[in-house]
């Protein structure tokens, strides 16, 4: 017989280990399957400054090994494995992978969300040293700096405010005529004497040495370029929620994110979605842990009903 354990965590961000840390220590047999290394996005993170605990900051890597490490501390156990295919219904769930099927009686959904990205080259090699994607996490690094800011919806219109109070300058560069944000962004946007607008405009190159020290952007009407320098670019275009495991079987919403209320429970018995993969208001390493520890009491209180 193949063991079937009580929880399997499907991937290795601050959500899913939090959840297998809370798990394993409550008893119950926990596994996580996670592709890349632990900390997910977060590993990719070069300071993390916002999360508590750590007075000086710590790196995303090491807070990543740190949570896996909190995590086996108790049971929990880790295989590295790409997850190809799933069946979330019934008794015992299934996650095939290239290593393998493993078994669970509840599955945890901590798969995350990527930023989409401009597509550019360098883009990759510059993550961290100039480019970013979260202006609340990497924000700080450019007090009285220039930064320029891709976006044009509600999140990059919140994002720019973010920035606005650190940076000296912000250059909004936005591919339309008007922001998608909703309008209740735009009074206070415009406001604010230190953000500028290029309108009907595009990053298409990125320029840098050790790191990023400008652009160029090309205005989409006119065919105009013009290089700007700056000290930061965030990116701001949306995300896109690792779900296509999922389609059929877990209800999503418009967007590709999992439906999961504060409970974290899906439209399936036994089936629970944390961080940044579930419909939430905020995606930040502190509320995907707070999410991680809700489904593993939630979890225990299912398996407890389902053994009377």
């Amino acid at each position: 017989m193949e063991k079937v354990y009580d929880v399997l965590v499907l991937g290795g961000g601050p959500g899913g280990y939090t959840a297998a840390m809370y798990a394993a220590r409550a008893g119950l047999s926990t596994l996580v399957l996670e592709r890349l290394a632990a900390g997910g996005q977060m590993a990719l993170t070069h300071q993390v400054d916002n999360y508590p605990g750590f007075d000086e900051g710590v790196d995303g890597f090491t807070l990543g090994m740190k949570m896996q490490q909190g995590a086996e501390r108790f049971g929990a156990e880790t295989v590295y494995a790409d997850v190809q295919s799933v069946e979330l219904e019934g008794t015992n769930k299934k996650l095939h992978t290239d290593q393998g099927t493993f078994y669970g009686r509840t599955v945890i959904v901590a798969t995350g969300a990527n930023p989409r990205k401009l597509g550019l080259p360098m883009e990759q090699e510059l993550m961290g040293k100039g480019v970013h994607y979260c202006a609340a996490c990497d924000g700080m690094f450019y007090r009285g700096k220039t930064v320029i800011l891709v976006g044009g919806g509600n999140s990059a219109v919140a994002d720019a405010l973010v920035l606005s109070r650190v940076a000296e300058k912000v250059i909004l560069v936005h591919r339309r005529d008007t922001l998608r944000a909703s309008k209740i962004y735009h009074e206070p946007l415009e406001q604010t004497k230190n953000i500028e607008f290029r309108w009907n405009s595009e990053v298409v190159s990125l320029h840098h040495g050790d790191r990023l020290d400008g652009v160029t952007i090309r205005n989409k009407v006119s065919g105009e370029e013009e290089r700007i320098a700056c000290d930061g670019v965030f990116i701001s275009i949306g995300r896109e929620p690792a779900t296509a495991l999922f389609a059929g079987q877990l209800e999503l919403d418009e967007t590709g994110y999992v439906v999961a209320g504060e409970s974290t429970k899906t439209n399936l018995p036994g089936v629970y979605a944390v961080g940044d993969v579930r419909t939430k208001a905020v995606r930040q390493i502190v509320t995907a842990t707070a999410d991680g520890a809700v489904a593993a009491h939630e979890i225990e209180e299912y398996l407890a009903a389902a053994v009377v």
